[in-house]
């Protein structure tokens, strides 16, 4: 596991990651622009189980607040689920202007760390079963893999079931 320093290729995620001295591994890959799933694209190209690659998801709230959904790439976020576990009876996907204004990333680089506003979060449960879970590092292309207990750490976040079946990859 490498621990990068801060460099031309640092992230505000992994800025956050060598600032805290946690272990963590940077894996980049080539990014094809074409490709339909970013999650599912990291997967493949970095050689892991999609059930270890972690996609961000922002939510906007019922009450106006947002909040940080963290799934496995092949599902989807259980909306009711989410909310439940970040307090609101409803919640549905942030607007892509919403995401990069509150995170300060681009979609397919949205990371859960170094985010511009800290936001409430939540780990779908699949991450406590793994001794290492990968998301993206910040940028479209990059992924870091680290323990699902440092970054539920760093982000404040909160381990619930809110992830469900995505009949698009089944």
């Amino acid at each position: 596991m490498a621990k990068k320093k801060h460099g031309a290729s640092a992230t505000p995620a992994t800025r956050e990651l060598t600032t805290a001295g946690v272990a963590f591994e940077e894996r980049a890959y080539e990014h094809d622009p074409r490709a339909e799933s970013y999650g599912l694209e990291a997967a493949q190209q970095l050689g892991v189980s999609p059930e270890a690659v972690f996609k961000t998801l922002v939510v906007e709230l019922e009450h106006g607040g947002f909040g940080v959904c963290v799934v496995p790439v092949e599902l989807r976020a259980d909306l009711k689920a989410a909310a439940a576990a970040l307090g609101a009876k409803k919640a549905h996907l942030a607007q892509p202007a919403d995401v990069q204004r509150l995170t300060g990333y681009v979609l397919g680089g949205v990371s859960p760390l170094g985010q511009r506003t800290k936001l409430p979060t939540v780990l779908d449960d699949s991450a406590r079963d793994l001794e290492r879970m990968y998301v993206s590092g910040g940028r479209r292309g990059l992924d870091v893999g680290l323990a699902p207990a440092d970054l539920a750490k760093l982000t404040g976040a909160i381990f619930a079931a809110v992830a469900a079946p995505d009949p698009r990859h089944t």
